[in-house]
């Protein structure tokens, strides 16, 4: 028996509803190409694999996280916290690509085999294997149990359970609930010794990928629930509605209620996103267009509008340029003062200089905070 996926009230139809608006808006927006689709759709990506690895104490930043999705050597992170971002990054990529493979089915082996493309670096934690034995979640401040998971020997059939469910289970209900249910089923049967929470939270994004309510990067709630503020009522809500020992029941509102919240927020964010993302690089077209730079300049500025630095190599990448045609970009662009060079060799990057800080204090007064759905009712 599984945790049973609760009936909706009016209210969180209502949600549901501006939900569905703002990912069909969203939708039709990225069916039309731009120019800054690949580097918005990687910054949400990296911003996903921060959010929801941030929550299990691994933290980079999205610069960091950018470099290692890309094979660099990050210039903070450390080889520990870079082994686990590499890990997860390389499962959301076999996840983007099966939420668009033609032949899918959901079977125990796949999840096995994500749980090892995240945590296949700790041998010591047999990774894609069912824990031999009991396992218990403690609070990390006091060391109490806070949750303890189903016994060893009920994982492989509490499994099978939930892989019958995501094929053929409550296929009436929307994808975002069945999303939230598959997430709260998988943590709560806690299956291996490690990498539980990331792979609910992958699962979840994989089953909105999957009914094709839009591309991975764009569903995850993983960046939202990885604020720090928002990581505390995740395991408050996952703690009141899962209870402290495996105990499936059916008053699962409350769970599927905050991951409904956590949508709106991300999506209302996203669309703040891909609007900024128009506007600036049209802005910035017109500016390089009018120091005599060379149009592709547009991708280096941008990407340190949206992050705060941005090393050689990315735009060399990103443009398709050689060494020397992208150090002497760079250099124009430091040199007109949209840059500020910092560093030597390896470790030289690019962060704003005076007339980007300009730009992005001026985008950031425009800034609106999000509006809660379920507190404007």
């Amino acid at each position: 028996m599984l945790y049973g996926t609760p009936k909706l009230e009016p209210v969180d139809e209502a949600v549901l509803g501006e939900i569905e608006e703002m990912r069909r808006d969203l939708k039709y927006r990225l069916a039309e190409p731009h120019r800054w689709d690949g580097q918005l759709r990687r910054q949400l990506q990296a911003r996903a694999i921060q959010g929801s690895n941030s929550i299990e104490g691994y933290r980079a930043s999205v610069e960091d996280i950018e470099s290692i999705m890309e094979g660099e050597e990050p210039l903070e992170a450390s080889s520990a916290v870079a082994r686990e971002i590499a890990g997860y990054q390389q499962a959301l990529t076999y996840i983007q690509l099966l939420a668009r493979a033609h032949a899918f089915r959901y079977d125990v082996g796949l999840l096995h085999a994500l749980n090892f493309m995240m945590i296949g670096h700790h041998r010591d934690k047999t990774p894609g294997v069912a824990r031999p034995g009991g396992i218990y979640i403690r609070d990390s401040d006091t060391g109490e149990v806070v949750y303890e998971g189903p016994d060893a020997e009920e994982v492989p059939g509490l499994l099978d359970e939930l892989v019958d469910w995501l094929n053929a289970g409550d296929l009436d209900a929307h994808s975002y609930v069945r999303a939230a249910m598959a997430h709260l089923t998988l943590v709560k049967i806690h299956p291996w010794r490690d990498g539980n929470g990331r792979m609910s939270r992958a699962l979840q994004t994989l089953v909105l990928g999957r009914d094709q309510i839009t591309t991975p990067e764009f569903c995850s709630i993983e960046e939202w629930l990885g604020q720090p503020r928002v990581t505390m009522e995740y395991y408050d809500v996952l703690g009141a509605v899962g209870r402290r020992r495996w105990s499936p029941h059916d008053d699962t509102l409350p769970w599927v209620r905050f991951c409904l919240r956590a949508h709106h927020m991300q999506a209302q964010r996203v669309q703040r996103r891909l609007t900024e993302a128009g506007e600036i690089w049209m802005l910035l077209e017109e500016q390089v267009d009018a120091d005599g730079l060379h149009t592709r300049c547009v991708s280096a500025l941008y990407e340190v509008f949206v992050n705060t630095r941005l090393r050689r190599t990315r735009y060399q990448a990103d443009e398709g340029l050689s060494q020397g045609q992208a150090t002497r970009d760079l250099r124009d662009l430091a040199a007109k003062g949209w840059l500020q060079p910092y560093g030597e060799t390896k470790g030289r990057f690019y962060a704003p200089g005076p007339r980007m800080r300009r730009i992005k204090e001026r985008f950031a007064e425009r800034v609106t905070p999000l509006r809660d759905p379920y507190r404007s009712r």
